[in-house]
């Protein structure tokens, strides 16, 4: 598979994929069930998709930039209005497992079972079968990309082998599944992660971790690459650290020829085969 820089959609000098893992309280039940009787974590959780989609949703509308929302099956089960408005607005939802689960920590049935049953809520909430998977902390088993594959999804988005799109092998032979990879850096979680029981605290403002977006922005228009950012709703979608998305989008919005695309659509564009030829002007 070749990489597109340089080769963007409308010939465009960029793409920048703004993602958003909709993990709700389904990260705290699924590290330790017992955390489904504490009230804080409960409520840590439920903000996402009760306060900080619509506050994201909105930014995104004001500003017609597409996205891509990853979800966990139980929370789209338990906020099927937020589904059906990220749908309906414009966006992708993309599987993210059952109940933010371990991947590594399942034997292969009952991974194949989470994953496909995952894919199944999500199609019959919003409307829209899923094409492509982030797994749950980036917690990829032997036997993921089997599944993956199974399934006939489109691209996976929880690898870190290249900064550009890339071609997932499998035991050293062609997959035709797109690798859209993620990386620690441009994530909010690592910045601003806080757990009241350990010593884990935010220790980055978030002029500071601005600027590292931004930096990892223009490094990706400099080599007219791709600019993948993962954020969470209970994360970024509280008030100081979404204005720090507005002036993330606002600068980016500074630099001509930037194409914003959701995942399947930047997966559709370099997988062979795919619409490399697009006169369609960036957005």
């Amino acid at each position: 598979m070749a990489k597109s820089r340089g080769r963007w959609k409308g010939g465009a000098r960029c793409a920048v994929c703004l993602t958003f893992d909709v993990d709700g309280e389904s990260l705290w039940i699924a590290r330790d069930p017992a955390l489904a009787a504490r009230p804080i974590h409960m409520s840590m959780g439920a903000y996402g998709p009760k306060v900080g989609v619509p506050r994201i949703l909105a930014l995104l509308k004001q500003h017609h930039v597409p996205a891509t929302f990853f979800v966990p099956a139980v929370i789209a089960q338990l906020y099927p209005d937020e589904q059906r408005r990220i749908v309906a607005e414009g966006h992708e939802i993309g599987i993210h497992g059952w109940i933010h689960e371990r991947n590594s920590a399942l034997p292969a049935e009952a991974e194949r079972d989470l994953q496909k049953r995952a894919a199944n809520t999500l199609e019959r909430i919003a409307g829209v079968r899923p094409v492509g998977i982030r797994t749950p902390s980036w917690d990829v088993s032997q036997h993921t990309l089997a599944i993956s594959r199974e399934m006939g999804l489109l691209y996976d988005s929880s690898l870190m082998a290249d900064d550009e799109p890339y071609e997932v092998l499998e035991d050293g032979q062609p997959t035709g599944m797109v690798e859209l990879p993620v990386e620690w850096i441009r994530d909010d979680a690592i910045y601003f992660n806080m757990d009241r029981f350990s010593a884990l605290r935010p220790y980055t403002p978030p002029a500071s971790v601005l600027d590292i977006f931004k930096a990892e922005f223009d490094g990706a228009y400099a080599e007219r690459g791709l600019f993948l950012l993962t954020m969470h709703p209970h994360i970024i979608g509280h008030r100081s650290r979404v204005a720090l998305l507005a002036r993330l989008i606002e600068h980016i919005r500074g630099h001509t020829g930037v194409w914003f695309a959701t995942h399947a659509e930047v997966a559709r564009y370099v997988k062979p085969g795919g619409d490399a030829t697009s006169a369609a002007a960036p957005r």
